[in-house]
């Protein structure tokens, strides 16, 4: 495992590999509560692989993914060598509000202090002030220990920032190869500041996996979307290819390849799911790969050349999809 250095009051290390659990508890992607010996069986393999980064949030399962892992975590060790984040989601983000679902958060977790608390996306008509006048309470009475942000803009970033008064650590945002916004200006101003992007989705939900195709897609409803239209997974051989051609240089899979190429980014953590342990290990192994700057450029290239039926011309074919 790589890791990045210690960041901020946060006392563990951070991997660049680890584990995002919106899939503990949820029913919406086939693991509902039954689900949990599994998880604790993905948590403690985790843990022997240095996995250090576990991220949930209050709305995953309802709250059930917070139990989930705060027992799985209890039971393979406890939590202090670990980088602990769980997310608010701010459907009224005032202070008072924050810090109540914060200690309901903590107790679902069964910690005392969490060490990354995130507001979990922008609110579009408030501001970040009354969220980040709770977080600066939180940090002063030390329930939180650093605070972090999802889905945040720069422009936004740095705002959250001057309404907290001090760095906000951390941004979580969807960053993988066919989404590589991130990598414009997110990425450069985390390592200009010795912050963190997190990074959701580095797989694109699956479609990086090189599982599928048009004649065989996920059964899943949440991956109903155009993203997994006929024509959008014939759009992605070419891409597929490359990710298979580096691959062959590293005994890789093109999953493997693609979260190297997320890892590659300076003071970025890839934080993808995990349904079982095979794919854990799977998606641990990624971070060893060390790709040339010739290969992350044409990985870059071939996902530039990716077009992709997307917005109101992919309606009529997602509607006869989601019918059949």
């Amino acid at each position: 495992m790589r890791y990045l250095e210690r960041l901020g009051s946060i006392p563990a290390p951070w991997s660049v590999i680890g584990l995002g659990t919106w899939q503990f508890g949820s029913a919406e992607w086939g693991y509902g509560a039954g689900f949990a010996p599994e998880a604790a069986r993905i948590v403690a393999r985790a843990r022997e692989l240095g996995v250090t980064v576990f991220d949930t949030a209050e709305m995953y399962g309802f709250g059930r993914s917070e139990r989930i892992l705060g027992d799985a975590l209890r039971a393979s060790g406890g939590t202090d060598d670990v980088v602990l984040a769980t997310k608010f989601f701010p459907v009224l983000p005032l202070a008072p509000v924050l810090q109540q679902r914060a200690v309901a958060s903590a107790a679902r977790l069964g910690v005392s202090t969490m060490d990354l608390y995130q507001v979990h996306k922008p609110h579009p008509v408030l501001g970040d002030g009354p969220a980040m006048r709770g977080m600066a309470a939180l940090r002063r009475i030390g329930l939180v220990r650093e605070a972090g942000v999802s889905a945040y803009s720069l422009q936004r970033w740095r705002a959250a920032d001057a309404a907290l008064g001090a760095p906000v650590l951390s941004n979580q945002v969807e960053f993988s190869l066919l989404r590589r916004e991130p990598a414009a200006d997110l990425v450069p101003h985390a390592s200009a500041g010795k912050r963190v992007i997190m990074a959701y989705s580095p797989l694109a939900q699956g479609l990086l996996t090189g599982r599928y195709d048009e004649s065989h897609r996920p059964s899943n409803r949440v991956r109903r979307n155009s993203a997994w239209l006929p024509d959008n997974l014939r759009a992605l051989r070419p891409l597929l290819d490359t990710l298979r051609d580096v691959g062959s240089a590293h005994d890789a899979s093109p999953a493997q390849v693609a979260l190297a190429w997320v890892v590659h980014h300076p003071q970025t953590v890839a934080i993808p799911g995990a349904s079982s342990v095979d794919q854990l290990e799977s998606n641990v192994a990624a971070a060893e790969i060390v790709l040339s700057d010739g290969e992350y450029a044409g990985l870059t290239a071939a996902a530039e050349a990716v077009h992709r039926v997307v917005g109101p011309r992919a309606y009529p074919a997602l509607a006869r999809d989601l019918l059949t």
